[in-house]
């Protein structure tokens, strides 16, 4: 196999979709005035959850299914910072949406509504305002780290594109 299959495709492509607008959403909506942010904070809290369960398929795919060798003649600390890369994306793309669920039952009034079509059970009991804060600076710590992975993926990929002249971006492209 020389590219990724059309469900890994989608897998990733999705998911890129998802944490950008989560990522954006997020960092944009923090700065609206109080009595404005709970809407879009309830639509950012069904969009994780869903992300969540996009992830968790896509790594159950991931897990089941070949993926594209290295390229030829890699060297080495290329093998590790890819492995490094990949799973270092999926491990802050869990622990951002799941800080974030955990957030989303710290508020007065949960988060658990998932668009309006059921609840989703909180993960965490609503409690004091340290345990808010505490998961809030913790879910912003971690979606700045994935937002700087993010960039270093992208970054990686135009240099295999740019500078190796190999196919590593090209396989997730056609």
């Amino acid at each position: 196999m020389s590219t990724w299959g059309g469900t890994s495709k989608a897998f990733h492509w999705l998911g890129a979709a998802f944490i950008f607008y989560l990522l954006i959403h997020g960092f944009w909506m923090v700065g609206l005035p109080r009595d404005l942010r709970f809407s879009h904070y309830e639509t950012h809290a069904a969009a994780g959850y869903l992300f969540i369960a996009l992830t968790l398929a896509r790594l159950a795919w991931r897990w089941t299914h070949a993926v594209p060798p290295q390229p030829p003649g890699a060297a080495r600390w290329e093998v590790i910072a890819a492995h490094a890369g990949h799973w270092g994306l999926y491990a802050l793309m869990l622990a951002a949406a799941l800080s974030g669920w955990a957030l989303a039952g710290t508020f007065k009034r949960p988060l658990d509504s998932f668009f309006g079509w059921f609840s989703v059970p909180g993960i965490v009991p609503a409690g004091s305002a340290w345990r808010h804060e505490m998961l809030e600076e913790a879910h912003e710590l971690l979606a700045w780290t994935l937002a700087l992975l993010v960039v270093a993926h992208v970054a990686a990929a135009l240099y295999h594109w740019l500078w190796r002249k190999d196919d590593v971006m090209q396989r997730m492209l056609r």
